[in-house]
């Protein structure tokens, strides 16, 4: 992964002080880039913080509610400052609402959609004067087929994944980049399926025992996608939902 040129790139991460944020955070530090990571919790921020910094590269931190569309503002000005600009963005962070209740259904258009509508929205002035601006959207393969027990969840990132290919159509001549990863069921301490196999062992064995590679994700998989995505080697790519999974998404 360190073959790969990112060493003149600055990156957001939004939601990246855990779980896949922190996974591609790390890929991303490991192979130069500058970053900017956001998330709610300070203490976690500082504990990411601490971990991106051994690769010796730039590393801005900002507490935000990715909720709050000043706070998004806030945290896109301070990043473009302290790193000297953007060249990419990458909207990690989800409200995971998994219930049918109003809550679990604004979690997933406050979060899952409109934090990156606004996150993007805010780094397009600075996206505007990179020669490798890119702008990568974390989906679900939730969103690609009917989910009863996530409705409200997958519904939002199926809107996501339009509204990148959207996006994707309207920035093309403009030579910004805009694609998606899709993840399968991906397994991480603390994680939701790392939660399940104690709360709900038989589902637990039951997606597991369903993918097609015989197991979970890990969260080095999605950040081996999102290096990809955010290179120069993946400059003739956009408007792409892709799935790593694992063939999960096959299956019945």
């Amino acid at each position: 992964m360190t073959d790969l040129p990112l060493r003149e790139q600055r990156i957001l991460i939004a939601g990246g002080s855990r779980g896949i944020g922190l996974a591609m955070a790390d890929a991303l530090a490991h192979a130069g880039a500058a970053l900017s990571i956001c998330a709610r919790d300070p203490h976690a921020l500082a504990d990411a913080a601490e971990t991106l910094l051994r690769h010796g590269g730039r590393v801005h931190c900002q507490p935000c509610d990715l909720a709050d569309p000043a706070q998004i503002e806030g945290w896109v000005a301070a990043a473009a400052e302290a790193m000297g600009g953007i060249d990419a963005v990458v909207n990690n962070a989800s409200g995971y609402g998994n219930g049918s209740d109003d809550a679990s259904w604004q979690a997933g258009f406050d979060i899952d959609l409109m934090a990156a509508v606004r996150c993007n929205r805010a780094a397009l002035p600075w996206l505007r004067r990179s020669s490798a601006a890119a702008i990568l959207n974390i989906s679900s393969i939730n969103a690609l087929r009917p989910t009863p027990r996530a409705a409200a969840y997958s519904t939002a990132k199926a809107a996501l994944n339009y509204y990148t290919v959207s996006l994707a159509k309207e920035l093309a001549p403009e030579r910004i980049r805009v694609n998606a990863i899709a993840p399968g069921s991906i397994e991480f301490p603390g994680g939701l399926w790392d939660r399940r196999r104690e709360e709900e062992p038989a589902l637990y064995a039951q997606i597991r025992d369903n993918i097609p590679f015989g197991g979970f994700g890990r969260v080095e998989d999605i950040a081996a996608a999102a290096l990809f995505l955010l290179s120069p080697q993946a400059r003739w790519i956009t408007g792409q939902v892709l799935a790593v999974d694992g063939g999960q998404s096959l299956s019945p």
